[in-house]
C-alpha cells in the first residue's frame, strides 16, 4: 500500500519508466520521418484517433471502477478480520465457569493456545493469499515485465525484514506437532480454525465455559471462514479477462495512431510545430498509459508488490492486541512504512 500523500517521481517512474521511454521513441519516431523525410501519407485525420480515444477513456474508466472496488473490498475483508479477532479472543478470555475440576492454570493454558494458534492462522492466511496465480503481474516470469515485477518483490521484501517469516511465527505460536502438519494441508489455514472449533468443544465438555459460550464462539470462527472465503474469491477469480485484455489492447491502438494523427495538426503551425508535438503527444500517451497500469494493478490486492491490502501490518496489529489480551510483556514492533509503501 502506497502512504505517501502525493504519488512521487520516484513511485511513477518505477511504475511506468520504461512505458515512458517507449512512447518517447515512438513520437520521436514519427515527428523525425515527417519533418526529415516528409512522409505526409502516413498521417491520419485527428478525428478517428479523437474517437478511438473517447472510446478508450470510457473502457478504462469502467475497468478502474472495477479494480477500485476489488481493492476496497480486500481491504474491508481484512478490516473485518481485525475486529472480529479483537473480539474472539476478549470473548475467548472473559468466557469461564467456576468449575473446581479444572485447574486456573491448565484452563489458562489451554485458551492462550487457542489465541496463539489464531495469531498463527493469521500468518498462515496471508501466506496462502501472497502465493501468485497465472494472471498476476509477479507470476509472469517468461517476459520482460514478469521479470520488472519479481525485482519490485525482492525490494519489498529487502525493506521489510518480517515479510517472508511466516515459518517463524507459525513455529513461534504453534506446537510443534500442529507446525510439522502444515505440509500435510493443501489449505494449512482452513484446518487451524478447524483445530479451533475442537478445542472450544472440548472446553465445552469440561464444564470450563457454557454452552452458549461455545455458540457464541463457533460463530466468531465461522466469521473468519465466511472472511476467508471471500478472500480467496477476490484472489482466485480474476477480473474478467475479457474487460482487462480489451482495454490494454485499445490503449496499444490509441498511443499507435496518437502521434499519426498529432503530428498532422501541429505541422499546420509550421516546422516548430512538428517538434512540438513530441511532449504533447508524449503527455497524453503517458496519461493513458498511468491509468491503464493502475487499475491493471489495483486489480490483484494480494500480489505481493506496493499496490496491496497491508497484510502484514493489519496482521502485526492483531497480534499485538491479542497478546496483550493474553497479559504478554514483550511485544514485537509494528510495522513502519519504508519509502512510502507498506505491505
Amino acid at each position: 500500500m502506497i502512504t505517501t500523500k502525493y504519488v512521487n517521481y520516484k513511485q511513477v517512474l518505477n511504475l511506468s519508466g520504461f512505458h515512458l521511454i517507449l512512447i518517447s521513441i515512438w513520437c520521436t519516431l514519427i515527428a523525425v520521418l515527417f519533418y526529415f523525410f516528409n512522409w505526409q501519407w502516413m498521417t491520419i485525420p485527428w478525428v478517428p484517433v479523437a474517437l478511438i480515444g473517447t472510446a478508450e477513456a470510457f473502457l478504462v474508466g469502467f475497468k478502474n471502477n472495477q479494480a477500485y472496488d476489488r481493492l476496497w473490498e480486500a481491504r474491508k475483508i481484512w478490516g473485518g478480520i481485525v475486529n472480529s479477532s479483537r473480539s474472539f479472543a476478549s470473548m475467548v478470555y472473559a468466557f469461564d465457569t467456576k468449575n473446581e475440576e479444572i485447574g486456573v492454570f491448565d484452563l489458562e493454558d489451554r485458551k492462550r493456545r487457542i489465541v496463539y494458534r489464531h495469531i498463527a492462522w493469521l500468518y498462515t492466511f496471508r501466506e496462502q493469499l501472497l502465493i501468485p496465480t497465472e494472471w498476476e503481474h509477479i507470476s509472469t516470469e517468461n517476459n520482460k515485465f514478469g521479470n520488472i515485477n519479481l525485482r519490485r518483490n525482492r525490494l519489498i521484501k529487502a525493506g521489510f525484514p518480517d515479510y517472508g517469516r511466516a515459518p517463524i511465527f507459525l513455529h513461534k505460536y504453534l506446537s510443534e506437532e500442529e507446525y510439522e502438519l502444515k505440509n500435510d494441508y493443501k489449505n494449512f489455514a482452513t484446518y487451524l480454525i478447524a483445530q479451533q472449533a475442537k478445542d472450544i468443544n472440548e472446553l465445552k465438555n469440561m464444564n470450563a465455559i457454557t454452552e452458549f459460550n461455545q455458540t457464541q464462539l463457533q460463530n466468531a470462527l465461522n466469521e473468519f471462514y465466511n472472511f476467508q472465503g471471500q478472500a480467496e474469491r477476490i484472489k482466485k477469480f480474476p477480473s474478467p479477462r475479457q474487460f482487462a485484455s480489451t482495454a490494454f489492447v485499445f490503449n496499444i491502438l490509441f498511443i499507435m495512431l496518437l502521434p499519426l494523427g498529432l503530428v498532422n495538426e501541429f505541422a499546420k503551425l509550421g516546422d516548430w510545430g512538428i517538434w512540438t508535438s513530441i511532449p504533447f503527444c508524449i503527455i497524453i500517451g503517458w496519461i493513458y498509459i498511468i491509468m491503464e497500469l493502475v487499475g491493471d494493478y489495483s486489480e490483484n490486492p494480494f500480489a505481493g508488490l506496493m499496490f496491496d491490502v497491508p497484510m502484514l501490518s493489519i496482521c502485526r496489529t492483531i497480534e499485538i492486541d491479542l497478546l496483550q489480551m493474553s497479559g504478554e510483556t514483550e511485544l514485537p514492533d509494528p510495522i513502519a512504512s519504508k519509502n512510502g509503501v507498506l505491505v
